[in-house]
């Protein structure tokens, strides 16, 4: 994968995304992704699935929870 991959937005304001990058990442064809705004660009994030997230809170505690009141 190159820096210098660039793609151009089409009239219907489709990208495509180059084959190098998707086949870094792992990307699959109707895979789903959102764009995340981030000061003057744009991230594109895979949206997970739901067996992907089996997991991902495990050992999570209340008791050391930020709430609202402890901001400034």
């Amino acid at each position: 994968m190159k820096n210098s991959d660039a793609v151009t937005l089409s009239a219907k304001f489709q990208i495509s995304i180059p084959k190098a990058v998707c086949e870094a990442h792992k990307w699959q064809p109707g895979q789903e992704f959102a764009f995340i705004p981030k000061g003057s660009g744009v991230l594109l994030v895979p949206v997970p699935e739901r067996d992907q997230l089996a997991g991902i809170a495990q050992g999570a505690g209340r008791e050391n929870y930020r709430d609202r009141a402890d901001r400034f």
